[in-house]
């Protein structure tokens, strides 16, 4: 098994366009997402679009894909960006078949000097719904820590829900480094 991350290309706007419009309801809502604010095709991909035609230190959103024998199979994406402060990352693995391998964890990490290296953060949260189990098993595992559950809203697609916030500091990250 060769796992392997890189940056978003062109060609893959079709696979993360079809995993958000395809992917079953109660999945989606499992994850926290509010069906009814769901875009349009032509809004996700003009917004990937731009995100690949932008340059990184304005991007709203940057993501890198994630490989599993060269295929790619999911994603990894930062939004609310603010360059040498903080984002918020978001995970994904686009075909049922390739969940709960043990493989998000390893990835995860791969994907991390992306995130702060490119954008020299301080901080970096992850906010997935807090009775989704698959994130919130695999980000201590990746090194990060549980600052607090909350009731929120956590994205521009979701609903109000039981809500985990994860951080990595960018001192946990360089001591995952050494480690």
């Amino acid at each position: 098994m060769n796992l392997s991350v890189r940056e978003l290309q062109h060609s893959d706007i079709e696979r993360i366009t079809n995993y958000w419009l395809t992917s079953p309801d109660d999945y989606l809502i499992h994850m926290g997402v509010d069906l009814s604010r769901m875009p349009p095709r032509q809004d996700w991909i003009a917004m990937l679009t731009d995100q690949l035609n932008t340059p990184i230190d304005n991007k709203k959103s940057y993501a890198i894909i994630w490989q599993l024998d060269g295929e790619s199979i999911g994603h990894c994406n930062i939004n609310k960006i603010i360059p040498g402060d903080e984002a918020y990352m978001h995970l994904h693995i686009w075909q049922p078949l390739t969940r709960q391998k043990s493989i998000g964890v390893p990835l995860i990490k791969m994907t991390l000097p992306y995130f702060f290296n490119n954008y020299k953060l301080r901080n970096l949260f992850c906010e997935p719904h807090a009775h989704n189990a698959a994130p919130n098993k695999a980000l201590p595992k990746a090194g990060f820590s549980l600052v607090k559950t909350y009731i929120t809203t956590p994205g521009s697609l979701s609903y109000e829900h039981e809500t985990n916030r994860w951080l990595m500091t960018r001192v946990a990250y360089e001591q995952m480094l050494l480690g």
